[in-house]
């Protein structure tokens, strides 16, 4: 059959499971929204904002582990698209954006609303494509899809000229998978290396595991947990790999890094063999490298992306291939191991008595009130009121890392935030998103006075498409972490922290005509929280908590320093 090519767009999203786009049209995509208009396979979401479109389509697929879809116009929609896109790239989220430029025969001429998308978004994603013929138009559609899910998984655009949309061909459904000659990323271990890196651990006598994101993003929990269970080691998992293994779990000692426990990051620190699974020894996890590595340990990497080991701390046993791939392989051959030689009985107890050391400290201990809402306080209550089965999304500051460290997650996809780009501004589209792909869901966006007001005007797209996320802001009047960050480092200078002319909140979100409820009193903390999920468990809710505005996030690692430098609390300072 012979389409045009907006019709092909249409025709090649129905063809890869697509139910859900989230965009906001303008001249240079109006064929798209026509072709969109005449089909029915799938929903068309639209926002108030292109940023929230690309955000909304990231926790789509961070939720559902299905590609999430964005459509934007020209020029000011792709630019204000960029945030989302890089958002995307540094937490490794599959994603397809389409984005509209004008009309062939004047890029170039700096048209109207025209901007070289290709070049603006070369260093935040995976791959870009700028269609020059209709013909080829099919082929880029489901090459960006491969693209985006396959390997290390990232954001892929597809920029479309006006008159590429406009122009006809013949147009042939897909046959067969995908095959790119110049792309074809490893999946499976070497099994040399994973030989080894069972070698190592079956050797240890103080073993750690430390998971992060790609344990998540290859549905590798399950492999994770049983790793776990077959070894006895201590497991830690990273803000991007929360849930991955229960919070629950017997073997879980917290999150690493710069606010992470004081148990997990002096068992990272004084392991003798170290596997990481799916994580990239990042600055916000191992602090200083000069310091995580004055202690000798064996590090096993395992890594989808070759680029990612080595990077910045160097590892013994590398091991490139997908994570759920190599810990099947791995997993087996330590059951194959062990059948062969059992483990010897209490290897591993004098690690376990040290690591109960390190957690009789209590590191995430709080001196709650009865006068001040301790923000703790508030996402302790969450939990209880969910039973810990919430889909939880967050912005970025300080609420984001009280929602990790006190909401215990237990299963994998469930707590969507900003890792690597630590985008302000995100909870409310990703709750959308979330919603759209799991509609039965309890979702809860945990935020602050200052993020919650960089993507407001979605509480418009709430209502239009009846989302009932409940949102909890942690309103401490302040830009928290800068604040916090201002005190220790700063000399307590404030500079431009403190947020003034804050809006009512409760009167902005009725306005919008969803529901609002200021919490000034700990006493009536948990009672709003459960009358936000009972009585109006089918509205969007706004809970504006008036909290304690001189709490700080500990323990902290401060910037450049070591994880054995750590502040447990401000008498430490």
């Amino acid at each position: 059959m012979e389409l045009n090519g907006a019709e092909i767009v249409v025709k090649c999203l129905i063809e890869q499971g697509v139910s859900h786009v989230f965009g906001y049209p303008g001249g240079a995509v109006l064929y798209i929204y026509d072709a969109i208009y005449k089909q029915d396979s799938f929903q068309h979401v639209l926002v108030r904002h292109e940023q929230a479109a690309v955000h909304a389509a990231d926790a789509y697929s961070r939720s559902s582990n299905k590609v999430g879809v964005a459509l934007v116009t020209s020029g000011p929609g792709l630019t204000n698209a960029v945030t989302g896109i890089a958002t995307a790239y540094m937490d490794s989220i599959p994603l397809v954006v389409i984005s509209g430029q004008v009309p062939s025969t004047s890029i170039g001429e700096d048209a109207f609303q025209e901007c070289d998308a290709v070049g603006i978004t070369r260093p935040c994603v995976k791959h870009n494509f700028l269609v020059r013929d209709v013909k080829d138009l099919a082929e880029v559609m489901r090459r960006a899809f491969y693209i985006a899910t396959t390997g290390r998984p990232g954001p892929v655009l597809i920029d479309i000229p006006k008159d590429i949309s406009l122009a006809r061909c013949k147009y042939t459904p897909a046959q067969g998978e995908v095959s790119m000659r110049s792309y074809a990323p490893v999946t499976k271990g070497h099994q040399g290396q994973i030989k080894k890196a069972v070698q190592l651990l079956r050797g240890a006598e103080r073993p750690m595991i430390y998971a992060g994101g790609g344990t998540v993003l290859s549905n590798a929990s399950a492999e994770l947990r049983q790793l776990v269970e077959l070894t006895g080691a201590p497991c830690s998992t990273t803000l991007m790999g929360l849930g991955s293994y229960p919070a629950s779990g017997k073997n879980f000692v917290g999150m690493p890094g710069m606010h992470g426990t004081y148990e997990a990051n002096l068992s990272m620190q004084n392991c003798d063999v170290l596997i990481a699974v799916g994580a990239r020894f990042d600055d916000r996890v191992i602090g200083n490298p000069k310091n995580f590595a004055q202690n000798q340990r064996k590090i096993i990497h395992i890594d989808i992306d070759p680029s990612s080991i080595s990077k910045r701390v160097r590892v013994d046993v590398p091991i490139v291939g997908n994570i759920k791939d190599v810990l099947v392989e791995l997993n087996a051959l330590y059951v194959q191991s062990l059948a062969e030689t059992p483990a010897a009985p209490g290897v591993l107890d004098k690690w376990w008595q040290q690591i109960g050391v390190w957690r009789d400290k209590q590191c995430l201990k709080y001196a709650n009130s009865t006068k001040l809402i301790k923000p703790q306080y508030v996402i302790e209550k969450l939990w209880e009121v969910t039973g810990g089965n919430a889909f939880v999304t967050s912005d970025v500051g300080q609420h984001q890392m009280w929602a990790a460290q006190y909401y215990h997650f237990d299963e994998p996809r469930r707590w969507i935030n900003s890792g690597g780009l630590g985008t302000m501004g995100v909870g409310l589209p990703y709750a959308m998103g979330v919603q759209m792909a799991n509609p039965d869901a309890q979702v809860a966006v945990i935020t602050g006075e200052g993020s919650i007001q960089m993507n407001i005007q979605e509480l418009s797209t709430c209502k239009q498409y009846n989302l009932s996320p409940k949102v909890l802001c942690l309103n401490n009047r302040y830009l928290g972490m800068v604040r916090q960050w201002q005190q220790i480092d700063y000399g307590a200078r404030y500079s431009e922290s403190y947020v003034d002319a804050l809006p009512d909140f409760v009167k902005l979100v009725e306005s919008y005509g969803h529901v609002g409820i200021q919490i000034t009193k700990p006493a009536d903390v948990e009672p709003a929280i459960r009358e936000a999920f009972g009585k109006h468990k089918d509205r969007l809710v706004f809970l504006d908590f008036i909290t304690d505005e001189s709490e700080n996030v500990w323990p902290m690692v401060r910037a450049g320093k070591g994880l054995t430098e750590m502040l447990l609390g401000s008498e430490d300072l």
